[in-house]
This record gives structure tokens, sequence and C-alpha cells, in this order.
């Protein structure tokens, strides 16, 4: 038996890494001639140096991200504080604050000015609770109130990011899974960690070197344009250069953005909103001492994170800026970034990067719309951070799936391992 992983992504680098595992022959292709999908990294001519297609955020508590980076060798490629601290500024008014969850699921951190939201009491927390709990199909404004000090100065910031959704129209099942996973269990699982030094060197170039020392074939710049289905299987995959017939025992596992899945299957159902992300990358070592990442309130940047060579911005669900301009755009989002640095003077080199579909939509009309990995092929197997994971578009989520379609490659006719479940 050959497993076919189509998509060199997170959640097909993840289907290959849990394959490979096994011991069964792995055949990984994309039609880009780099692997990583959105999580790549690149040199960029304009700054003169390699930066990230975007900044991408893990927490220490993630366990797929744990098994994934342990399995191809890069457990220290993420960098990040040794207890859980979010810095944030608000624009507004000026005021500076640092969030301190205590390590364990017992919240007594509510309790103490210092370390929860300013103006907020504790009893305002009890918006957290009703968000873990399990509420199918509702918009997360029809559970929480939406306004005040912690929904303008922590929820929103927070879900925006998580969701890449306007958080008053996401689901708040959504929302909910990633605060059972994170800040339910306390600081010790909600610690922040960045890739370090890049997305590529963190995720995507070790697990390449892991699957080619197991054996693994590798083709890039190959670009699936077909399926042949018949009898209820995969039959070949038709690829621009060639078409590939497939063994009867053979299994393929399609790891391909929605909209390119949906064009190969019949009658596949799939997320068909997509929300933007906008990064500026400014060739500007950042000052001493300045926090790994800052939440901004009230101004066009969401976060802000302090690279050695460079400090980056993320702006999330950001329609809103897609017409701008890139110097335009650069000039707002500098503008933020000097008032969080304390830095003065025009914005230094630039480059904007605008993923116009990086996520689906998660609210829960699209929510309904994820496909589980099985598909009515016996032998195909779906993998994407859009799929039925129960997470949002994430990093996390994107792993899942890949483990979750190895394993149901792996054993079409058993239940998939309880550790390998999305």
């Amino acid at each position: 038996m050959t497993v076919h992983v189509v998509g060199a992504g997170l959640a097909g680098l993840s289907a290959a890494v849990s394959l490979a595992a096994s011991g069964v022959p792995v055949v990984l292709s994309d039609a880009a001639r780099q692997a990583g999908g959105r999580c790549r990294s690149y040199h960029d001519a304009q700054l003169d140096m390699v930066i990230d297609n975007g900044n991408h955020l893990v927490l220490s508590g993630n366990p797929a991200v744990a098994r994934y980076l342990r399995a191809i060798g890069a457990e220290d490629r993420l960098a990040g504080p040794e207890r859980a601290e979010f810095a944030f500024l608000d624009l507004r008014d000026g005021a500076r604050w640092t969030l301190r969850p205590n390590d364990g699921p017992i919240p007594w951190w509510v309790l103490l000015p210092g370390h929860r939201v300013p103006g907020t009491r504790p009893r305002d927390y009890l918006a957290l609770a009703r968000l873990l709990r399990r509420h199918p199909g509702r918009r997360i404004d029809e559970v929480i109130a939406t306004s005040g000090p912690l929904w303008e100065r922590l929820l929103r910031p927070m879900l925006v990011s998580i969701l890449n959704t306007p958080p008053e129209e996401g689901s708040a099942d959504l929302a909910g899974a990633v605060m059972r996973e994170s800040l339910a269990k306390g600081g010790a699982a909600s610690r922040p960690r960045v890739a370090t030094p890049t997305l590529a060197a963190a995720f995507v170039d070790p697990a390449l070197d892991h699957l080619r020392r197991a054996g693994a074939e590798i083709r890039l710049g190959c670009r699936l344009r077909g399926l042949g289905l018949q009898d209820g299987r995969v039959s070949e995959l038709r690829f621009a250069d060639e078409t590939v017939e497939l063994e009867p025992e053979d299994r393929v596992v399609l790891a391909l953005p929605p909209w390119v899945s949906q064009e190969l299957l019949p009658g596949l159902i799939v997320p068909d909103e997509h929300r933007p992300i906008v990064n500026g990358h400014f060739r500007l070592a950042p000052p001493p001492k300045a926090p790994a990442m800052m939440g901004l309130i009230g101004g066009t940047a969401e976060w802000v994170f302090a690279f050695p060579d460079r400090i980056s911005v993320t702006v999330s669900a950001a329609d809103h800026l897609l017409d701008l301009e890139a110097d335009s755009l650069a000039e707002r989002l500098w503008r933020d970034v000097a008032a969080a640095h304390d830095l003065s003077g025009p914005p230094p080199p630039c480059r904007i990067v605008k993923e116009k579909r990086a996520t689906f939509a998660a609210t829960p009309a699209q929510e309904a719309r994820r496909p589980p990995a099985r598909t009515r092929w016996a032998n195909l197997f779906l993998a994407g951070d859009w799929t039925a994971t129960g997470l949002p578009a994430t990093i996390e989520g994107a792993l899942r799936s890949g483990e979750t379609a190895a394993a149901l490659a792996l054993s079409t006719n058993g239940p998939v391992p309880e550790k390998l479940r999305a």
C-alpha cells in the first residue's frame, strides 16, 4: 500500500509525518515549488531578509503541535515567555497592562487587579464560563455580552485573532473549543509560542528532512488536475505532467484548499466564505526589552510582534483594508507600531502581505459546511484546517486534521485512535 498525500501545507505535512511513522510508503505532492502552504517563509527582495507570509501563534497547550514538532525533531523551534503574559496597549487613552493568568486551572488571577484587564470586576469573567459551554449553531453575541471593558480590551481582540472573523458573528462553539483547551486549563496551557527563526525553519523544513530520511517521495511543482473516480474509489491521480494509476490497496489524502477540493470532488460541500488577514513587516529591530507580542486596542494594527530583525503586525478579518494601497496601509500600521514601542520618524522599509482567503469565515453557517475527513470514496480522505476538526482554522486544527486523515488511511475499517481524533 502506498498513500499519496496531495498538498504540502501543514495538514498534508502532518498526514505524511504520521503515515511515515507507521512505515507506510508515502508520496507527498504539491503544486507549489515550496512546501508550507500559508505557513511559508521566503526571502523578500524589498526588505532583503527572510520573512514569514504571516504571523502565526500557537499555545503551549496545543497537543498536536507538540506531537508534530517532536516527531520531526523541532521541539526547540518555538520561542515565548516562561509564563503566560499578554501585553496590551489601548491606543485610545494610552493605558498599558499585562494579562497574567496563573498556571493552574482555578482562575484566581481574575481576583487580582494587577493580573486582569483594567476596568473589569471579577464577576465580569463569568462570561468566559458561559463561552466554555457548548452552544451548537449559536453566534457569540447570542451567548455573551459584546460590550464593556472585558469585551473591548480582551475578548474581542482575542477572539478576532482566533476566529479571523468579526467575533460578534463568530461561532460560539469554535471560540469555546479554543478556550477550553487554553485559558480554561490555566496559564500553563496558554503560554504564547512563535516559530523561530521562521515558520519554515520550525514547521516545514524539518518535516521535509524527516520525510526524506523516512524514504518518502516528495514532488513539488506538481499540480493535481483531476481524479479518476470509479466504483466508489479513486483509481488515478491526474497531475499536469503525468497520470498516476493507483493500486487497489493505495490510499489518497487530499490536503488542498476547500475551493480546489470542491472542484475535484463532485458533490463535496465545503466552507465557501473566507476572511482575509493583512500582515505588515517593518525592517527595524525592536527596542530593547520590547515584549515578544503586544495586543493593540483602538487602532488599525491588532497584534505587534517583535522579532530580532524586524517588527511585524497582524490584522485579522481585514476586509476593510484590502483596497488600501500598500504605502498608505504601511503608514497607518506604523503609527500604531510607533505608539506601541515609543518610536518616531517615518516608516522604515515595509512589506505588506495580504492573504485574501486566509481562513474560512468562522460563523455557525460556515461551520455547518465543514466536511469530515472520511469521504464517500473508500480510499480517499480529506485534511485541512477547513475540515470538521472542531477548532477554527488554526495551526493546531490543521495538524490534527492531518493526523486524523492518516489514521483513517491506515485503518479504514477500525475506529480512529483517540490521540489522533480531531
